[in-house]
């Protein structure tokens, strides 16, 4: 006969494994649906293309996952405001900065820190950045060129009143330079290496590397899909994880992947993959809620202020969620 103590112990333990199964089970068991993410054409968020070839999403258990392009920030960020879709992948000071304004999501995953796959162009002999007083500079207003322009203005003393700016697409930018029409282009990857290959008088005055650690992307998920969908959002960060784990080891064949679907050809993104790079789930794990929510955040946080790009107030335990990284 089983006494009752035995019974109370077994009942006990019963529960507490219930209880365990239940705190992390989301990350074994990927809710049913689809879940729709944005990207753009941006090296920094390559691995989706990569776990999207080889069907790593539904090797982790999605059901469906709609990796759905954007040419410009302000529509993948629109898309994302108004729940067309479940997640994105976006620049860290963009982040910030819908969360500051209310919106509901938060910051599940580092993807990339941008070295020289963010630059400012100039094909008109301009060597220093104190000449670019009096200059037409074109860049995207809200995305990581303009950061990149006040932080290259702020280091010689300047400010956007001492240039001409000429607002545009990212991806208009350097057409824009080799068309004379502007002095200065501040753009990313791939349209770097597009007006770089187009104009041999091109150079590249300016970049991420000036600046570590300013330019860099997250992956940002929507309240609701993390309360409602925190299955989908770990077998996401999985995906992610195997996806560069697998690019680390063919790394040529997949930038060709990667480049095919930013519209480029792998030879001509050699420089500007090798000018990004990408964070494991292991690095997100010593990273996300340490170096990155202690320094880094200030960082991206003052200068975005700065640019007139984040206007209110906002702290790092608003926008990062560690949870998923760091198995919670």
């Amino acid at each position: 006969m089983i006494s009752y103590r035995v019974l109370k112990q077994s009942l006990v333990a019963t529960l507490w494994a219930g209880l365990l199964m239940t705190s992390s089970s989301f990350a074994a068991t990927p809710e049913p649906g689809t879940l729709k993410m944005g990207v753009e054409p941006w090296l920094g968020y390559g691995q989706w293309h990569v776990a999207n070839h080889y069907g790593m999403f539904k090797k982790h258990g999605l059901e469906q996952v709609d990796v759905i392009n954007f040419a410009e920030d302000k529509d993948i960020n629109a898309a994302l405001a108004s729940g067309q879709i479940d997640a994105a992948n976006i620049a860290t000071h963009t982040a910030m900065g819908m969360i500051a304004a209310g919106l509901p999501v938060k910051v599940v995953l580092l993807l990339d820190q941008s070295q020289t796959a963010d630059a400012m162009l100039t094909g008109s002999g301009i060597t220093d950045l104190k000449e670019l007083k009096g200059k037409s500079v074109a860049y995207e207003e809200g995305t990581t060129s303009d950061i990149l322009l006040h932080s290259a203005l702020s280091s010689a003393g300047m400010t956007l009143k001492d240039i001409k700016p000429v607002p545009m697409p990212a991806s208009s930018a350097g057409s824009a330079l080799i068309a004379k029409r502007v002095d200065v282009a501040v753009t990313y990857e791939p349209y770097l290496s597009a007006a770089r290959k187009n104009d041999a008088s091109v150079q590249m005055l300016y970049s991420g590397k000036n600046d570590p650690g300013l330019i860099s992307d997250v992956l940002v998920v929507r309240d609701d899909v993390l309360k409602n969908r925190p299955g989908q959002v770990a077998a996401l960060i999985a995906t992610w994880d195997e996806a560069l784990n697998h690019y680390n080891s063919n790394t040529q064949t997949d930038r060709a992947i990667i480049a095919k679907e930013v519209g480029a050809s792998p030879e001509d993104l050699n420089s500007a993959f090798d000018g990004v790079k990408y964070y494991t789930l292991a690095e997100n794990k010593q990273v996300l809620s340490n170096q990155f929510s202690k320094e880094t955040f200030q960082h991206v946080l003052k200068a975005a202020t700065e640019a007139g790009i984040i206007t209110g107030t906002v702290t790092p335990a608003q926008v990062i969620d560690a949870r998923f990284v760091n198995g919670e």
